[in-house]
């Protein structure tokens, strides 16, 4: 089953978004400083985004546990 895929990028943040659900639900951390979730109130995975994208130019790939699931460590970004 295919499955739609938004995703963006903004040079000038130096930030790219992947988004699985246009859903309501908010960014968490993980525990890659890089890379937040994006989660529904139930903690399923609508997403995720990784910060300043360009310094991993270069390197080795970035690695990252999007582990959703229940809310008990969650850490809301305004």
């Amino acid at each position: 089953m295919a499955q739609k895929v938004k995703i963006w990028f903004d040079p000038e943040g130096d930030y790219l978004e992947v988004l699985f659900s246009d859903r309501p639900g908010f960014m968490r951390a993980t525990q890659n400083d890089a890379v937040m979730e994006r989660v529904d109130k139930q903690g399923n995975i609508l997403g995720f985004s990784i910060m300043k994208v360009s310094r991993l130019k270069g390197e080795a790939p970035l690695v990252a546990n999007l582990s959703g699931g229940p809310m008990h460590d969650s850490r809301p970004v305004p």
